[in-house]
């Protein structure tokens, strides 16, 4: 039998933004993927459908493997003639013991590569707003493991000379030795008023900074209950943080964000959040498909020029309108008597993409206000196309009935339950790792209240924000037993960011919607 590869690939520092290039590529046709603790999970969603993926982490607390059996578990999967991603927290060299990994791979014959990871030696001072390197303080680096007991006659760090022999010192995994540190530091000729930062769950919204020097540090660590995983930076370039903290600044640092959009519309608001400093969670309640038929949306396009207004209601009813109608034979010239009616600004981009011109948008994106805003421009007996979702609202079409409009509502494409992930929010929300909700639509509101109905949902929503787009949404979570702590003023993805940045920020957290 052929032999396995063994990739060993550094997943970075936490943040799932900072794996690289090659690591995502190897993560994505692994067979097995054997993950650290600081493996980010959002990683894992990128792995092939059917690929195994073993926990094996390690903390102070005790470790799901021992080394010596990570080492047999990868070259024993490898002689299988599986692809084996070894997914470690930072870098595969970088005190993550991937040089014996290596060793026991090349011993047993087994091909292996290695992917360097970012390392938070670098990554979280960085987020931190502290450069290790800086040409006004320091022109010198060392890295330190901070596993190893200073204090211990065995030990391999010459502090002697670490001590005063570097401008910029960063230990990694140091925080139970934190004190025996600092007395080796400043008993070989470190200034006690040395500046210090310790870090904790750098580059994740969990992170936490502690500044002081080597004087204090561990009493204000113990105050700020920090605990591992932690850099600490020893050295001048801290004082720079004050200048050049960045990414604690931003709105929504600290907060993780679900959104129950389907997967296809979920990257849009996923990026905005991340851009925004807070880490996005997707958890696709609803997936978009085709409808079961297309005969009624096939007839629709075969009368076409009978139509006054086509009215669409979302960005994928264009989407598979459209699609459809290429399929058909047709093109944009065959809606040239149509006027075009769009719910909101998303849905007449959509359209305008395809060089059409928008008759009318309403001013409030549901569908009681487009029949506020045509009831002067349609007159009995005009033909009116609907190509929408299968569960939408029937309001319009009774509202444009009473017009006396002759309405065709047609299905371009049907909403259907998903969640994969479920097992992995509920634990999430749990332990209190979500902290915000957003709901987009009454669908992703159903379906998610389904998918967790066998848990106690107040419970574990409890302390977390709900966040709706706007009213039709926000009635719908409210039907269900959901509280709605927030809705957007104007019902679109900008909209609901503002009111979550709002939330996030303790601002406009209206209890009328308690």
């Amino acid at each position: 039998m052929k032999k396995g590869t063994v990739y060993l690939v550094g997943a970075g520092p936490g943040d799932p933004g900072l794996i690289t290039v090659k690591g995502l590529a190897c993560i994505q046709k692994a067979d097995v993927i054997v993950y650290d603790r600081l493996a980010s999970p959002k990683l894992l969603s990128h792995a092939a459908p059917g690929a195994e993926l073993i926990y094996v982490g390690k903390s102070p607390a005790g470790h799901a493997m021992t080394q010596e059996e990570i080492n047999q578990l990868l070259v024993e999967r490898a002689l299988k003639g599986q692809v084996v991603v070894r997914l470690k927290g930072g870098d595969p060299f970088v005190f993550g013991r991937g040089g014996e990994e290596a060793e026991a791979l090349a011993e047993a014959g087994v091909p292996f590569e290695v992917v360097p990871g970012i390392t938070s030696v670098v990554a979280v001072p960085a987020y931190a707003g502290i450069p290790v390197t800086h040409r006004n303080c320091t022109s010198t680096l060392a890295v330190i493991t901070g596993n190893e007991d200073p204090s211990k006659e065995s030990s391999r760090i010459n502090w002697e000379k670490l001590a005063t022999g570097a401008d910029t010192l960063v230990l990694l995994m140091g925080m139970a030795n934190l004190e025996s540190i600092v007395k080796q530091l400043t008993s070989h000729g470190r200034d006690p008023q040395t500046p210090v930062a310790v870090i904790c769950w750098g580059t994740r919204p969990e992170q936490k900074t502690v500044v002081g020097t080597l004087a204090n540090i561990v009493s204000r660590t113990m105050e700020a209950g920090v605990t591992n995983p932690a850099v600490i930076i020893v050295g001048e370039v801290v004082t720079l943080r004050e200048k050049l903290s960045w990414y604690e600044k931003k709105p929504l640092f600290g907060k993780r964000v679900l959104v129950t959009r389907s997967r296809e519309q979920a990257s849009q608001l996923s990026r905005a959040i991340e851009a925004l400093g807070g880490e996005a969670v997707e958890f696709p309640t609803i997936q978009i498909v085709e409808p079961e038929s297309y005969e009624p949306m096939d007839a629709a396009i075969a009368r076409l020029d009978s139509y006054r207004w086509i009215i669409f209601t979302s960005v994928n009813g264009v989407r598979f309108f459209f699609a459809r109608l290429l399929q058909q034979g047709k093109d944009v010239r065959d809606l040239k008597g149509a006027n075009l009616c769009a719910i909101g600004p998303k849905t007449k981009e959509a359209l305008e993409r395809y060089a059409l011109k928008v008759t009318y948008v309403p001013d409030e994106y549901r569908a009681e206000q487009i029949i506020a805003g045509l009831k002067g421009q349609i007159k009995p007996g005009d033909r009116i196309l609907l190509p929408r979702a299968d569960i939408a609202r029937k309001v319009l079409t009774e509202l444009l009935s009473g017009l006396g409009a002759v309405v065709d509502e047609v299905v371009a494409y049907r909403t259907i339950p998903a969640g994969e992930d479920t097992q992995l929010v509920r634990q999430m929300l749990a332990e209190g790792k979500i902290h915000i909700i957003t709901f987009t639509s009454s669908s992703t509101v159903r379906n998610f209240v389904e998918l967790l109905k066998e848990y106690k949902l107040p419970r574990l929503l409890q302390g977390v924000t709900v966040a709706c787009i706007g009213p039709v949404t926000a009635q719908t979570a409210r039907e269900l037993g959901l509280p709605v702590h927030v809705q957007a003023r104007r019902y679109t993805i900008e909209g609901l960011l503002e009111v979550v940045i709002e939330a996030a920020q303790g601002r406009n957290h209206d209890d009328q919607y308690q």
